[in-house]
């Protein structure tokens, strides 16, 4: 701890209960998987009304090849000066008052795949060794920022895919418990994983907030390879992208939503109730499992701006989440690096002038603002009770 008050943040115990108290009502958010954090951008985020970010830190530039770990194939303690800048935006979101919630994007023997020459690295799930890894960086990590104001929890890792290399049918209720019961005990358990990264974080704070994502990148289903472990300050989460044929840059052009997606060989008309469907065995698991709406969240939701209909499915994901009672996060808020996902440009195509100031680190605003996106957050934010 000493080391960390010298890096320059101040690291000031919250008041008991403060962190898990957060989390007593629903709670809406914004992701920020940014390349340069800034304090413009957080007191933006927090004007917009967001009541937390997900902020990951992995696209930052490092002292060595991995930001925070220095490396992800051999961990061996945080990085001095990477944990000091940490700190600083930790402090920053801390006077901007907005609360965050840390995700990793990678960890030992699981480096992100757009940092990895979009190469998928699962190490993580073939050798238990990395665990003891990645429980050890946990740990440094609760270590240092333990009691930061600005921290309402940890999330474990984004979007874990244990699962990679096999082809495991989206949806299929019956093919996933297969799944579930042959990883059982293996590199492969994200049950035995998470029970693993938690007792690393309870060993040094016994009550921070933790979220688990669920396995195949988050995807409802996945939940049902966890059974809830016996702490009440954690918190489920699955992300919601579903038809990704329509929500992502593949779309091209080719699906609408409302409307029939063809993906996997089967063509399907998705709307409200088909992705109520699709979230539907998150939700049975929780009843089943006695697990509270307050512990759970959609970590991620969204489509590409210029795809026909997003407004559309942002408006229906929002309903659903919002009947729910979850706590969730759209993606992205400002994001610097590109600018599918930023809202507030509206749902025309990028620009090369939005490029260049994206480059620059800069946000394009003024003639792109559009509200035909990200006026149906705002409304939802600007509307609470």
């Amino acid at each position: 701890m000493a080391a960390v008050l010298a890096a320059g943040f101040f690291t000031l115990p919250a008041a008991a209960g403060e962190a898990g108290g957060f989390w007593g009502e629903q709670r809406r958010g914004a992701n920020f998987f940014n390349k340069v954090e800034t304090r413009a951008r957080l007191d933006a985020a927090k004007n917009f009304g967001v009541d937390f970010v997900r902020l990951t830190f992995d696209k930052w530039r490092g002292e060595r090849r991995d930001f925070l770990a220095g490396s992800l194939d051999v961990y061996a303690g945080l990085v001095p000066a990477d944990l000091a800048r940490l700190g600083r935006v930790l402090d920053a979101a801390a006077a901007a008052g907005v609360k965050v919630v840390l995700t990793p994007l990678g960890l030992p023997g699981a480096r992100w795949v757009q940092l990895n020459g979009r190469r998928h690295d699962g190490r993580l799930w073939r050798d238990k060794v990395y665990w003891d890894q990645a429980a050890a960086y946990w740990r440094d990590i609760a270590t240092a920022f333990k009691g930061h104001p600005a921290l309402v929890a940890y999330n474990i890792v984004n979007e874990p895919v244990p699962e990679n290399g096999y082809r495991l049918p989206e949806g299929d209720i019956a093919e996933r418990d297969r799944w579930c019961a042959a990883a059982k005990g293996t590199a492969r358990d994200l049950d035995a994983f998470y029970r693993h990264m938690v007792a690393a974080i309870r060993a040094v704070d016994a009550t921070i907030p933790i979220v688990l994502d669920t396995g195949s990148f988050g995807q409802p289903a996945a939940v049902r390879c966890l059974t809830p472990i016996a702490d009440d300050n954690l918190i489920y989460a699955v992300h919601l992208y579903a038809p990704y044929d329509f929500t992502s840059h593949e779309n091209r052009g080719r699906f609408t939503y409302p409307g029939v997606v063809r993906a996997h060989g089967r063509a399907e008309y998705w709307d409200r109730e088909r992705l109520a469907k699709h979230l539907s065995p998150f939700l049975e698991w929780a009843e089943a499992k006695d697990v509270p709406r307050s512990r759970l969240m959609v970590g991620e939701f969204g489509c590409v701006r210029w795809n026909k209909g997003c407004d559309a499915y942002l408006a229906d994901v929002v309903s659903l989440v919002e009947e729910a009672g979850l706590h969730w996060a759209f993606y992205s808020f400002r994001e610097d690096a590109w600018d599918g996902y930023d809202y507030e440009l509206g749902t025309g195509s990028p620009k090369a002038s939005v490029g260049a100031a994206l480059q620059r680190r800069e946000q394009p605003r003024g003639a792109e603002r559009r509200e035909a996106l990200m006026g149906i957050l705002r409304r939802v934010l600007a509307g609470r009770s």
